[in-house]
């Protein structure tokens, strides 16, 4: 028998609908199973945890195999927002909170949300750009010390 996970540490590095609701669908579930969890949102993924784009994440229509759209029909004007509609709708039907509740609710359960320091610094932002939510900008080292002994995923 496998032993059983501790604690899991997932990078968010992407700032499209599905590239953010199955990183806080996982951490969501670990804190339900009392696995500790933290988030570490860099790149893109920092749209989620930015202040004026948290609530403005669309679905990324262009080039998405999951969408079975031709990549010619995913690019024309309001494809993406007609696809991000539909599927908060269909979200809502399960239940499944909008992102910014959903971080809200993840961080209430007690588990870490950081913020990348050279993504941060790249796009010339600063904490205060940030949700309340975040805890700290942190190093990729220091995001190493805290996932030690842990799983981490890649999303």
């Amino acid at each position: 028998m496998a032993d059983k996970i501790d604690k899991v540490s997932i990078i968010i590095s992407k700032g499209s609908l599905e590239g953010v609701y199955p990183a806080l669908i996982m951490a969501n579930g670990a804190r339900a199973e009392g696995i500790e969890a933290n988030l570490f949102f860099t790149f893109f993924g920092l749209d989620v945890v930015h202040k004026s784009r948290v609530d403005h994440i669309k679905v990324a229509t262009v080039g998405n195999p999951g969408l079975h759209l031709a990549t010619m029909v995913g690019g024309l004007p309001g494809v993406s927002s007609v696809m991000t509609h539909y599927l908060a709708r269909k979200m809502e039907k399960l239940d499944i909170p909008p992102i910014h509740e959903f971080v809200e609710m993840i961080a209430d359960t007690g588990a870490g949300i950081y913020a990348c320091k050279a993504s941060v610094d790249l796009f010339e932002l600063t904490k205060d750009d940030l949700i309340e939510q975040v805890q700290d900008v942190i190093t990729v080292g220091e995001f190493y010390d805290m996932a030690a002994g842990g799983e981490i995923i890649f999303t």
